[in-house]
């Protein structure tokens, strides 16, 4: 649409201007509330978002009566940050950090309840890992997962996680109730970063750091990831990786 025309398809609008105006907010909205910002009718706010709800763009948070953006929505998201700015931003932070530091380093993304790794930058003399470009991991098990985790609102990180058969377990270790998520996520946000030993490979620590837009909102994480068997300075690394999430949201314009 331009130059002020109609929409040929106004559903289509619709649409798009209720999937934006959820993007841009810090938390989900009420129906109402979307309905006046858009000036649309209030019985054809509802049906639009009973629809967009069907095919996973957004989640209705009944206790609250508001209404987020749902895992179809990260995966566009995902795709976007995979085809072209954060990865390639990122790619150049990530290999100076692993210069540095000599230890593998990482950038994902949330996928739903997974991470998607977009980046990876293998240390030399470092052992293969999974995280390689394009896997999926169980976000709540992985320390850049966590990271995300820890900056989406309460109601958010809900609905990602009805319940306890959505914490999947890999090696044993890790959140098994919703209850152990709370607190490992009140802990990422108390320290600043994300920290994994052992949840997605045995014999293997990671730090993580979240990149995050204007609101906030957790776009990417940074990680870092050593073998148990070569001891480092934990705090150093996290500070390191908050460092090199903090500078690509400035290079990507948004704060970190």
């Amino acid at each position: 649409m331009t130059d002020g025309a109609a929409p040929q398809v106004p559903a289509a609008d619709q649409t798009l201007r209720i999937l934006s105006l959820l993007a841009r907010q810090p938390a989900p909205l009420a129906a109402q509330v979307i309905a006046n910002t858009l000036q649309l009718p209030r019985s054809t706010t509802y049906h639009l978002l009973a629809t967009l709800a069907q095919h996973g763009y957004v989640v209705h948070l009944e206790e609250e009566r508001r209404w987020g953006l749902g895992t179809a929505a990260f995966e566009l998201g995902g795709g976007y940050a995979r085809q072209q700015p954060l990865a390639r931003l990122g790619r150049p932070l990530l290999a100076a950090l692993t210069d540095r530091w000599g230890e593998s380093t990482h950038l994902a993304v949330l996928a739903g309840r997974d991470v998607l790794y977009i980046v990876e930058e293998r240390a030399p003399r470092r052992p293969v890992l999974v995280t390689d470009v394009g896997v999926r991991l169980p976000a709540h098990l992985a320390a850049s997962g966590q990271a995300m985790l820890a900056a989406l609102p309460a109601a958010q990180v809900r609905a990602l996680y009805p319940d306890a058969t959505a914490l999947t377990q890999r090696t044993g270790r890790g959140p098994r109730t919703r209850a152990e998520l709370r607190d490992a996520l009140r802990t990422v946000r108390a320290t600043g970063f994300a920290r994994e030993n052992g949840e997605v490979t045995s014999g293997f620590r990671s730090v993580a750091a979240a990149v995050l837009d204007h609101t906030g909102w957790p776009l990417a994480a940074v990680a870092v990831t050593w073998p148990d068997d070569a001891p480092r300075d934990e705090a150093a690394l996290a500070a390191a990786a908050r460092a090199c999430a903090a500078e690509l949201a400035r290079r990507s314009g948004r704060r970190g």
